[in-house]
């Protein structure tokens, strides 16, 4: 028995560029949406801004993010573009080659229709059958003339069957040259919008160049919120702490639900949808560059108008509370772990109580013209970078 152990081999071989393009296209559009969905988000807060008259540094900082998502997006734009010419370039090849194999099949075709017709006198065969040296030699020319025949009408629904899937093929191309006809519309409407927007956003840094001495004040007084608001939760987070190490405490550290916490590195939902307008860490300010703006203890999220706020984990409510420039506050312990959501409007949650993962803690308060949560995760004493522990969008 013979084996063919190079087949599977093969034919992954042989699928696999298909499989991958499926795969490259689903992966372009996936990106699209993701992108178009951060873009109309953006759109909206900045009309949101406009109408509340926030700072135009807040506003600055949606501006420039949507430029990027909209480069982003004409990237993937012109991907897709790439995508969708290289598939055309191959269905015209397939088109080609049907289109040779049609010609042979109807070459042929004409040669088998020429003989019947010159042997179409039935009495001409037999004559021809009965001609023959001998038995054999008769039988085999019986033979012939019978499969004459038999090989027309296989030929003929070659032909049939050939000349079906090139006109398939053809109608393909066509909706692939309209796709690739709006694709370029598209294109060429992302680029007029980039080239609006990038103006929008050199019209700002015009007026903040315009107005620094304001602008630096602005940042003074928030670094000073920064400052005050990390005092008051490393203070919080240390009284917690200490509380809980006194003997007979009422609340223990849940050390099962620490380790369930930390399995969950990566995997945590988001506190609210929208965009992070601030990232964790020290950063320079995108207009003064000589300024260092005040260090980010953890992410600010950009949200729609009353946006929900949920808990990442389950836990239990450490502290409600208000801080100067950042509204209500809530302070949720995971075992070893804490989660702090603030600059919220309303809370739906109270000192004491458990709450699961995905339960509404408030909603999203808008503060000086800006609509954004900000959060924070800590490790006991140790600040944690959010977006480490958070799942990616």
């Amino acid at each position: 028995m013979r084996h063919f152990p190079a087949l599977p081999v093969i034919l992954c071989i042989l699928l696999f560029p298909r499989l991958s393009t499926a795969q490259d296209t689903a992966s372009q559009t996936q990106a699209i949406a993701k992108l178009e969905k951060e873009i109309s988000a953006l759109e909206s807060q900045i009309k949101a801004n406009d109408r509340q008259k926030a700072s135009e540094l807040s506003t600055l900082t949606l501006v420039q993010k949507k430029v990027s998502a909209r480069r982003k997006l004409i990237k993937e734009n012109e991907r897709q573009i790439a995508s969708l010419d290289g598939d055309i370039r191959v269905k015209q090849q397939e088109i080609k080659t049907l289109s040779n194999r049609l010609d042979t099949l109807s070459v042929y075709y004409a040669r088998l229709v020429k003989g019947a017709y010159r042997n179409r006198d039935y009495r001409l065969w037999y004559l021809y059958i009965l001609s023959g040296e001998n038995l054999a030699q008769s039988v085999r020319r019986f033979a012939y003339l019978r499969n004459l025949s038999v090989r027309m009408n296989e030929q003929a629904a070659k032909i049939r069957e050939t000349r079906s899937e090139l006109e398939e093929q053809q109608a393909q191309i066509v909706v692939m040259r309209d796709e690739m006809g709006q694709l370029k519309k598209e294109h060429e409407a992302a680029l007029g919008q980039l080239n609006a927007e990038e103006a929008h956003s050199r019209r700002i840094i015009d007026n903040l160049q315009r107005d620094k001495n304001k602008y630096k004040k602005e940042i003074g007084a928030k670094r000073r919120q920064v400052d005050a608001l990390n005092r008051e939760i490393a203070r919080i987070i240390e009284q917690t702490m200490a509380a809980d190490k006194k003997k007979g405490a009422k609340q223990p550290v849940d050390y099962t639900l620490s380790g369930e916490f930390a399995a969950n590195r990566g995997k945590l939902p988001w506190p609210s949808d929208g965009i992070v307008v601030e990232h964790f860490g020290k950063h320079r300010h995108s207009v003064y560059t000589d300024i260092e703006m005040p260090p980010c203890n953890g992410v600010t999220i950009a949200t729609a108008h009353v946006a929900p706020v949920w808990s990442v984990f389950d836990g239990v409510v450490r502290r409600v509370g208000v801080q100067p420039g950042y509204k209500l506050c809530v302070l949720v312990q995971h075992g070893s772990y804490y989660t702090f959501y603030c600059k919220l409007g309303a809370v739906n949650v109270k000192a004491g109580q458990k709450i699961k993962t995905g339960d509404l803690i408030g909603t999203v308060d808008t503060i000086a013209g800006e609509t954004q949560l900000h959060f924070q995760l800590w490790e006991g004493r140790s600040l944690q970078n959010p977006e480490e522990w958070l799942r990616g969008r």
